[in-house]
Order: C-alpha cells, then sequence, then structure tokens
C-alpha cells in the first residue's frame, strides 16, 4: 500500500522516533484544548495542519474511545474519558513537586504552592504549608480567577496576549476584594511588568490580609507557577531581605530547577 507524509500513521516517524499517528492524535487534542474544548473539523483542519482525511481518522478513533465527542451541530469536544487522566495528571503534578515546594516553604517560612491553568482556571495542585500558626491554606484542587491571585497572573503572563484576554472572557472581572484589579488595561500592564522583573505580586486581590509572590516555573509541559503567600506584613518582610536570602532569586532558583524535572 502506497503512503504519504498525510496518511502513513502506523510507522515510526524517523525525525523523532516517535508513532506518528500517536503524535497526530494527541496534536488534535491540543488543537482542540486550545480551541476551548470545542471545534468543528474545518477548524481543527486550519489549526492543527493537518489534512481533512487524517483529521477524520484520528477524530473517529478518538471518539470511539471516548476521548472526543460529537454533539448535534457536528462540533467536536473532549470527551469525559479525559477527566480522569487529567485528575491524576495533577495529583502526580503536585506529588513531583512536593519536594521543591516542601523547599520553598522551608526557605521562606511561608506556604508554597503550585498550580496550572486549567479551562480559564487556576487549579491548585501541589501545596506545602507553613509550620506557623498563622499561615495560608489552600486546598488542592480548588479552582480560582487567574487575575485576582499572584499564581494566575504568573500563569497569564505565560501566554501571548491574545490567549489571555481570551482565557479572561468578556465579562467584567470580578472583583473579590478593593484591592482587586478588574481594569484589563492595568492588569495588561501587571503581566508586561512580570515578564520583565520575573515576578508577580498579590497584593490582597483575591483575600484581604494575604500578600503573595508568584513565578513561572520555566519548562513544564503546560503553563505553571509556583508562590509563597502569607500574611502581608510576613510576605513584605521577605521581600525586604537581600543576599542569599533574598526571596526572588530563591523561587527562580527553585522554580527552573522544578521545570527541569517536569520538561517534557
Amino acid at each position: 500500500m502506497a503512503s504519504t507524509p498525510a496518511t502513513a500513521p502506523t510507522g515510526p516517524d524517523r525525525a523523532t522516533g516517535g508513532v506518528q499517528s500517536v503524535e497526530r492524535a494527541f496534536q488534535l487534542l491540543e488543537a482542540l484544548a486550545d480551541a476551548g474544548g470545542i471545534a468543528t473539523l474545518s477548524e481543527l483542519s486550519a489549526t492543527s495542519g493537518l489534512p481533512m482525511p487524517t483529521i477524520h481518522r484520528l477524530i473517529r478513533t478518538l471518539v470511539q474511545q471516548g476521548y472526543v465527542r460529537q454533539d448535534t451541530a457536528r462540533r467536536y469536544t473532549l470527551g469525559p474519558r479525559l477527566i480522569r487522566l487529567g485528575e491524576t495528571a495533577g495529583r502526580l503534578l503536585g506529588s513531583w513537586a512536593r519536594p521543591y515546594l516542601a523547599e520553598l516553604m522551608e526557605a521562606t517560612g511561608e506556604t508554597a504552592n503550585l498550580a496550572v491553568l486549567e479551562g480559564g482556571e487556576v487549579v491548585y495542585v501541589g501545596q506545602v504549608q507553613s509550620r506557623r500558626s498563622m499561615r495560608m491554606f489552600t486546598e488542592v484542587g480548588r479552582r480560582v480567577q487567574p487575575h485576582c491571585t499572584g499564581v494566575g497572573k504568573a500563569l497569564l503572563a505565560q501566554l501571548p496576549e491574545e490567549e489571555a484576554r481570551a482565557v479572561l472572557g468578556t465579562q467584567p472581572l470580578q472583583s473579590h476584594t478593593p484591592f482587586t484589579v478588574t481594569d484589563p488595561a492595568l492588569l495588561f500592564e501587571q503581566l508586561t511588568l512580570s515578564r520583565e522583573r520575573g515576578y508577580v505580586v498579590d497584593d490582597q486581590e483575591q483575600e484581604i490580609g494575604v500578600r503573595c509572590i508568584a513565578v513561572a516555573v520555566p519548562g513544564a509541559p503546560t503553563p505553571t507557577a509556583l508562590s509563597v503567600s502569607g500574611p502581608e506584613a510576613r510576605i513584605r518582610a521577605l521581600e525586604a531581605q537581600e543576599g542569599d536570602t533574598a526571596l526572588v532569586p530563591v523561587m527562580l532558583q527553585i522554580a527552573a530547577r522544578l521545570g527541569r524535572v517536569l520538561a517534557p
């Protein structure tokens, strides 16, 4: 049987050593996720660059396995079978990151958090709590809006502006405290600044009295951020430290090592 690059899915890909059909199936799932979880075949073809016959065949297999669903409007959506995979992967991510979160907590004395962006929301996937009696606690698995949290803004800053705006949506940004930034223009100024200086601040924007410093985890396969959070006065005191114990350099160093572990 003759084969072409568009229709030869079963053999190893010579450039990468991978199986081309598997690579293309995940490419379609990623394209579907980037489209907000729902798209037509023509939209998938345009965004993935794959030929329509290949997309037809792969989508049919993904639908049969429950990883994709077809709705009544002949659009395709991410399927429910992905939920278990995502939940398990999130738990494992938190487990892999725990030694680094513990190191950050020991270095700062404050609660260390790890979060990813999922479906337009921040999802906390790991945490090591401070040993202090007054400490911050966020349940692992909790979902929050990205514009009012340190990790959320660190995640948004990793995206192209158009994609970040799509994540925020068209509705007005919700105010949680008098300090929440609800002006998109001001928020994007903060994101630009965070890229320049390497960290972002949540100054009582999610909860009164709580300050959070967050940095991106470079090299992670999906936008990932870690943070330290605690009472405002204690976090400001950490920020004022200099030398080997300076907060942001310590966080960036730990984030870089974690990123190398998580890199595909």
